[in-house]
Formats: C-alpha cells, sequence, structure tokens
C-alpha cells in the first residue's frame, strides 16, 4: 500500500462553532466573522485585512489611493461603513473599517516617500525616504485625520476593550 493511500484525508473545514472546540489560524478566511466574532482577533497593524470575510468584501471595494479624489470619496465611504457597524454594536466590523483607513494611510505613505512605493531600488539597496509625491502625502493625510478619529472613538475603545475582555475569559 503507497504512503499517500494510508495517509487519513484531512478534517473538513466548516464553520467554527467556538474558539474552545477548535484552534483557529487567524486570519482564516474561511471564516464568517460575522457570526463568529469570537474567533477574531485584533492582531497588529492591518493584518487580516485582506482575509476577515465578510468585512474583505464589504470594504476592499471601497478602498481607494490612486488620485485625491477617489481617496476622498473612499475615506467618506469607508468612515460611514465604520459608522454603519458601530450603530449595529459589530466590533469587528468597525475594526475591520479602521484597518482599511489606517491601510489607506500607510500605502499613501509609502508612495508619498518612495518613487513607485518601492523602498528598495533595482539592486536590492534601501531608497532614502523623501517626499516625492505631494497628492499621495495629501491622501495619507485624508485618511490619518478619519483614522485618528475612528481610533479616539470612545464607542470604539469601549467595544474594543469588551471584545478583548471576552476573549480573555475563553482561555
Amino acid at each position: 500500500m503507497s504512503r499517500a493511500a494510508s495517509a487519513a484525508p484531512p478534517p473538513p473545514r466548516g464553520p467554527v462553532a467556538t474558539l474552545s472546540e477548535v484552534t483557529v489560524s487567524f486570519p482564516d478566511a474561511s471564516i464568517d466573522y460575522r457570526r463568529h466574532p469570537e474567533c477574531y482577533r485584533i492582531g497588529h497593524g492591518e493584518r487580516g485585512v485582506f482575509h476577515v470575510q465578510p468585512y474583505k468584501d464589504e470594504l476592499l471595494p471601497l478602498w481607494a489611493i490612486r488620485n485625491e479624489a477617489d481617496a476622498r470619496q473612499a475615506v467618506a465611504e469607508l468612515h460611514a461603513r465604520y459608522c454603519d457597524y458601530r450603530e449595529r454594536g459589530d466590533f469587528v466590523g468597525m475594526d475591520m473599517a479602521r484597518k482599511y483607513l489606517q491601510m489607506g494611510y500607510t500605502r499613501a505613505r509609502r508612495y508619498a516617500r518612495y518613487p513607485g512605493g518601492r523602498k528598495k531600488d533595482a539592486q536590492g539597496r534601501l531608497r532614502q525616504p523623501r517626499n516625492v509625491d505631494a497628492e499621495k502625502a495629501r491622501i495619507a493625510e485624508c485618511y490619518r485625520e478619519r483614522l485618528d478619529r475612528v481610533r479616539a472613538d470612545e464607542v470604539y475603545q469601549q467595544a474594543k476593550r469588551e471584545h478583548q475582555r471576552r476573549l480573555k475569559s475563553r482561555r
């Protein structure tokens, strides 16, 4: 009998009921984090921005840094979505909207400081940062202003503390 034939099939991937029943690798794109917010980890920075469903599908199409007009519209739409999540008491949605605002800020700053957004030259050497794109710097500032408002929002801060408290109590 071949080695491959004797191996057990991998367990099926389905919805996760609770953290105590399963060890979850975050972020796991197969999980519906709206139905299972207990599986959500805040993570560092923008972690999970392309994997946390269904929020990725709702927020990514809104995100833009191509030009200032598109970015301003994106910031307004992302913040409006944040407010919708806030109104519904959906912390995971609020935090994901914050992450998209943060990603807009960090990406725009990178493009403002490095030609083409590349930190390294063709030989792989680090470039010296400089302000090369004034429009991207304005875009970054637009994202940063809204990001700061979200971070300072008392409702967001309280929901974040509560989410962290719930996760800690489940361990």
